[in-house]
């Protein structure tokens, strides 16, 4: 089977697209390697982010004009050329498939990840909503097949974008395999003694954005009988000032650490050093740093609302994203009680055995055989 990716976020994005991209390519070149990819993108971006599997063919805009106007080029251009390249199936990684893919013989899925543009459109611009709209609903309805990273998504995609609940398929995504790596003792003292991190601390990963909530941990920070640090791991995109204000407005400067541009490598190691997780974000389609920290054995604290539960698992905590005495109190008892962090960890452990690349591989493999055989 030959199958070609839009891959464009496999090679230029560093957050939660560019990972589902990366992983899923790669865990179907390991599990699947029989079969051809082709890997489809505007730039290699330097290609820092991954390593290229051998069955893959990575395809560049080549002529004039598709170099000088890259995005018309995996717009409208890719499923020509994947039909003429005799690709079986063309998915479309992060909510898009180039337009006229219908009318080739190539058979198309979309992975949709989520519709926030839909449920929170305070958060985006009207240009980028309407953008969105048109492009990733296109997509929907055009695709043989939409994936659907969690249960939420796919109710989503039903209520509020109108897609046939028929042509929709659940599969979980994963994280990369490092996470679930124990980290040695000389790796753990190297990484607390690179970032100076404390013995203990209460870690959050994400960007620096209202949508993921860091303000409500500051909260809750300032409301908990315990004193513990916090480490604030991500990028500004939008809220740094307003925490660090906040910090400082509250005294807790001594408590608090903001880290950008953590590696992964040294990420996981943060994970596993990590009294508890907290990842209070008001929606997500997903939440991958969630699974991170279940597969890394560390406690979590996660926010109800959209599909957290699903990637935490039932025995990671879950509290309101509007309700700092609610987290602070959470706080108070795990960061207090070992005993119970112990069971959280071994037990999230045991649930993210669903969340396997073996399983993932043969759900997407069974979804490409299944549009060959119809």
């Amino acid at each position: 089977m030959k199958i070609a990716f839009d891959a464009k976020r496999a090679f230029l994005n560093r957050r939660g697209l560019g990972n589902y991209s990366r992983d899923t390519i790669r865990i179907l070149a390991s599990h699947c390697s029989d079969n051809q990819y082709v890997l489809y993108t505007t730039s290699m971006g330097g290609n820092t982010l991954f390593t290229i599997p051998s069955t893959c063919e990575v395809v560049l805009p080549e002529g004039f004009w598709e170099r000088s106007f890259p995005a018309l080029w995996r717009t409208f251009n890719l499923g020509k050329d994947a039909a003429r390249r005799q690709a079986d199936i063309f998915h479309g990684l992060s909510h898009e498939l180039p337009v006229g893919i219908e009318k080739t013989r190539v058979r198309s899925v979309v992975t949709m990840h989520d519709l926030i543009f839909l449920r929170y459109p305070q958060l985006y611009p009207a240009m980028d909503r309407v953008m969105y709209k048109h492009k990733y609903l296109r997509s929907c309805r055009v695709a043989d097949v939409v994936v659907a990273v969690s249960e939420q998504t796919r109710r989503d995609l039903v209520e509020m974008g109108g897609v046939e609940k028929e042509k929709i398929r659940v599969v979980y995504q994963g994280c990369h395999p490092m996470f679930r790596a124990k980290a040695s003792e000389e790796e753990i003292r190297s990484v607390r003694q690179k970032y100076e991190l404390p013995l203990d601390f209460v870690l959050t990963v994400g960007a620096f954005e209202a949508r993921k909530n860091q303000k409500l941990i500051l909260e809750a920070m300032y409301q908990c009988r315990t004193d513990f640090p916090l480490v604030l791991v991500g990028h500004n995109a939008g809220e740094e000032n307003a925490l660090r204000q906040f910090v400082e407005q509250h005294d807790l400067q001594k408590r608090v650490m903001f880290l950008t541009g953590v590696p992964s490598t040294d990420l996981r190691v943060m994970y596993q050093s990590a009294t508890v997780f907290v990842y209070p974000s008001v929606f997500e389609g997903f939440g991958i740093p969630v699974l991170e920290a279940v597969v890394s054995g560390t406690p979590v604290i996660a926010a109800t609302g959209s599909c957290l539960e699903e990637s935490g698992g039932p025995d990671s905590c879950y509290v309101s994203p509007q309700d700092a005495s609610e987290l602070a109190a959470q706080l108070d008892r795990l960061l207090t009680d070992e005993q119970t962090r112990a069971v959280m960890a071994r037990r999230g452990l045991e649930f993210s055995q669903k969340f396997s690349e073996d399983h993932i591989a043969q759900q997407l493999m069974l979804i490409y055989q299944s549009l060959l055989t119809n």
